[in-house]
């Protein structure tokens, strides 16, 4: 078993089956599958997302396998992304709660609790209008280089996202959003995967990932080139030249995802 409590959880569960007492919390509930429950909750005043993992069963670990998914077996990968990222710097969640119990992964009970981030705001809806109402250019160059910084220092830290979207970075508010003053954090990693290196597949997935997410955005070929080189940390000829296959690639998937999008929720589409 492994369990890691912060306050305030580790005052109100004090002498409690910590796995008994998450299950009790309530609040809004954001998902409810067989095998997770993700809720919002409150202690304190302060709001707090809560993820919940039960074993998901040998059935739907073998099914994942056959079609070249990688199951989500616990909130234990949630858990070892958020401590690998801070360690290199990259802003994301704080977690107070952490449990794991039972050896056998398709019975394993574990969740993760982690502080609310507010106020903030997806960039995602931050950049919604800029095709239409582009933002200062110091700006989006500020935001680009951030977003390029983040995600370079992930990948070098051996952590791949899986679900890399423009959406999964919160934009803090709290204060004015200027080009020299600005807070990003990375949010939603509980398919994260960690390693000591980040395979090159995975790798590119989560590129192609944020380049289809940004396709709307109104975002230029400067705009990607300047992405690029915050990104890789070469020089943008060599990086044009020794990442070509890898651009073109980039290119193709993102059309493919944009069709698959369009078709998904085309009118009348089944969903």
């Amino acid at each position: 078993m492994r369990l890691m409590l912060l306050e305030p959880f580790k005052s109100l569960w004090h002498g409690e089956d910590p796995f008994v007492e998450v299950e009790r919390l309530d609040g809004q509930v954001y998902r409810e599958l067989e095998g997770r429950r993700t809720l919002r909750t409150e202690v304190e005043g302060q709001g707090y997302f809560v993820k919940i993992h039960r074993g998901i069963g040998w059935a739907e670990i073998a099914k994942n396998l056959l079609t070249a998914k990688a199951p989500v077996l616990g909130a234990g990968q949630e858990w070892r992304a958020i401590q690998r990222l801070r360690e290199v710097g990259v802003p994301t969640m704080t977690a107070v709660a952490y449990g794991e119990r039972g050896g056998n992964p398709a019975s394993q009970h574990s969740f993760i609790i982690t502080e609310e981030l507010a106020p903030t705001v997806s960039l995602e809806d931050f950049s919604a209008n800029w095709r239409d109402q582009p933002p200062q250019p110091a700006l989006k160059r500020a935001l680009i280089a951030e977003v390029a910084r983040m995600a370079g220092t992930m990948h070098r830290a051996g952590v791949n996202h899986r679900d890399f979207y423009i959406c999964h970075f919160l934009l803090h508010t709290d204060r004015p959003v200027t080009a020299s003053d600005f807070r990003l954090s990375l949010i939603d990693l509980h398919r994260a995967q960690t390693r000591a290196q980040t395979p090159r597949r995975w790798r590119d997935k989560d590129l192609a990932g944020l380049y289809f997410s940004a396709l709307g955005i109104g975002l230029t070929r400067g705009d990607r080139l300047r992405f690029l080189r915050g990104y890789f940390q070469r020089p943008l000829r060599d990086i044009l030249h020794d990442e070509a296959r890898l651009l073109a690639w980039l290119q193709r998937k993102a059309e493919r995802l944009s069709s698959r999008y369009a078709r998904r929720y085309a009118p009348g589409a089944q969903a």
